[in-house]
């Protein structure tokens, strides 16, 4: 039987080694860990984000470098892959790239089970043949049958995924939920079953709700420093939504009345001599696009204006 290896103190290594960047300051070089946070806080569009970004080598969340972009690996098992293929165009537009051109593969089979054996060994077939620089699996409740609050239960799942990492040198980002009314305690805490999941992830990076439209993102490394807290809110573009950090200027800006922003929305339509784009009237009318967004449908909705496939335009008199 082979021994375990040693080394003389006198020889270890006098600094830790320079952490290198997936995606800088959000997510090590082949990195496993939890993007987490309750229902609803867009957790599968901030998965998404970073597909794009690493597929791309465009900033994700428009501030994000990444240096060495590479093939991304997706298994999104709830959401229906016409919505993830929307969600994914939306996205990509919003960094100025198409879908087309990125090395985005998403795993199409109806399940995936990390309990079992056989997935499992499917799973590491395709990282193997595919090489991915970023694998997504979203969320993790929809890839087992066991109980997410055992640790003995949890433990070789994760088990499973580090070595998938190490073996295959690839980073692993795994959507999992937080316990519902968690805000109180630390974002690491609030996750959902077992205390495993937190002091597994090397970058974890957690998402709560900061009031109806804006979510607050929050990060953390086992090797690095993190970052301050970004303010994000869901962009509506032309093409689809995608995360933005909210502006400094913009995060305590007070809230307006419907009816101001009606009346910004149409001055900027008539003052245009041709239809205007969601773009276009956000930039005219300086209010948040889900704002925009709600106020465009009401005042369509009530015949003030209409929607044509360039733009909208004031309704005829």
């Amino acid at each position: 039987m082979t021994q375990l290896p040693v080394e003389p103190a006198w020889r270890l290594a006098e600094a830790p080694e320079q952490r290198d960047w997936l995606v800088e300051g959000l997510w090590s070089e082949e990195a496993v860990g939890i993007i987490g946070g309750e229902p609803k806080c867009c957790k599968s569009f901030l998965a998404l984000d970073l597909a794009v970004a690493v597929a791309a080598g465009t900033p994700c969340l428009g501030r994000f470098a990444v240096a060495r972009p590479g093939q991304v690996l997706l298994y999104p098992a709830e959401d229906a892959l016409h919505v993830v293929r929307r969600r994914l165009e939306g996205i990509s537009a919003a960094a100025g790239v198409a879908l087309p051109d990125l090395d985005v593969q998403v795993i199409t089979a109806p399940s995936l089970r990390l309990d079992l054996e056989a997935d499992r060994a499917r799973l590491e077939q395709t990282v193997a043949t595919l090489k991915p620089r970023l694998l997504i699996l979203d969320p993790f409740v929809r890839l087992h049958r066991i109980d997410e609050n055992v640790s003995g239960d949890v433990a070789p799942l994760l088990a499973f995924l580090r070595e998938l990492q190490r073996r295959h040198a690839t980073a692993i980002a795994v959507v999992h939920h937080a316990r519902k009314g968690a805000g109180a305690v630390r974002a690491g805490q609030a996750l959902r079953g077992s205390s495993e999941f937190h002091a597994w992830g090397d970058s974890n990076l957690y998402l709560r709700r900061d009031g109806d439209d804006r979510i607050v993102l929050t990060v953390e490394h086992r090797a690095a420093a993190a970052i301050a807290a970004v303010t994000l809110e869901l962009n509506q573009g032309d093409h689809g939504l995608a995360l933005r950090p909210v502006h400094a200027d913009r995060q305590n800006q007070p809230s307006v009345d419907a009816t101001s922003i009606d009346q910004r929305i149409a001055a900027a339509l008539a003052e245009a001599d041709q239809p205007q784009t969601f773009t276009e009237l956000r930039a005219s009318c300086r209010v948040r696009a889900k704002t925009l967004y709600a106020r465009l449908a009401a005042m369509t909705a009530a015949g003030s204006i209409t929607k044509a496939a360039n733009g909208y335009r004031l309704a005829a008199a």
